[in-house]
């Protein structure tokens, strides 16, 4: 009689914890579910590991990327969803580069399809109008090359895109325009951002991922640019 019931309780004890991790399992399914959606259709989160944007976005900033207005595509199927907002000019955009799709850049789009576009002593000009640019950072000279390019005529369907960083940035100046298909998202804000130069970031040795991340576990406190925390762009 005491070994039935010992055996009754055992089984039931299985029982519960058995449907405890189902319940378990269908959660963590549901919250990785949740998380790859956002991912995908939402939002998502990366490093700035170059100076091109310097000015208004600096190396080792962390953003948080808006990619849900502008037609995130359906893994697998490879289909888009509508685009809703619309790009102009002095938007910062995120885009698979043109030359390479499997990389990502971030640049601010100066021109659009149809706009004829010429650079003369650094100053840029849209159709032939000066646009005052408050953000645009220059180190060269104004005789040097990079301060005087075009004119060219935007192709519809294309931007022209540039770095705020006009000396230090490679762009549609040197590789060309950026097809709208090829837009992902916007930057929307700064997450955390982090002191450290652009080798660093860049690095995919393994052992010097593990040095990178010591060092900043190490240094968190006093290399993270406080100021830039929540910083909206």
């Amino acid at each position: 009689m005491a070994a039935a019931k010992i055996s009754a309780h055992s089984e039931s004890r299985t029982r519960r914890i058995l449907g405890s991790l189902r319940l378990s399992t269908r959660r963590l399914i549901v919250l990785a579910a949740i998380v790859l959606g956002m991912r995908i259709f939402v939002g998502e989160a990366s490093v700035v590991p170059t100076a091109s944007m310097e000015g208004t976005i600096l190396v080792g900033d962390h953003l948080f990327m808006d990619k849900l207005l502008y037609g995130p595509e359906i893994p697998l199927v490879h289909w888009r969803l509508p685009v809703l907002k619309s790009i102009h000019r002095g938007d910062i955009i995120v885009f698979r580069y043109p030359k390479d799709v499997k990389e990502t850049f971030l640049k601010r789009v100066t021109a659009l399809g149809g706009d004829r576009l010429e650079i003369k002593d650094g100053v840029l000009y849209v159709n032939s109008q000066p646009v005052v640019e408050p953000y645009a950072v220059h180190h060269a000279p104004v005789h040097s090359p990079l301060e005087s390019w075009g004119p060219t005529v935007v192709p519809e369907g294309k931007l022209f895109v540039m770095g705020d960083n006009r000396d230090n940035s490679s762009d549609s100046r040197d590789w060309g325009f950026v097809p709208m298909s090829n837009v992902i998202g916007e930057p929307l804000f700064v997450y955390w951002s982090y002191d450290a130069p652009t080798a660093r970031w860049l690095d995919e040795n393994p052992s010097h991922r593990i040095s990178f991340y010591a060092s900043i576990a190490e240094n968190f406190f006093s290399n993270t640019r406080w100021s830039r925390t929540g910083m909206l762009l």
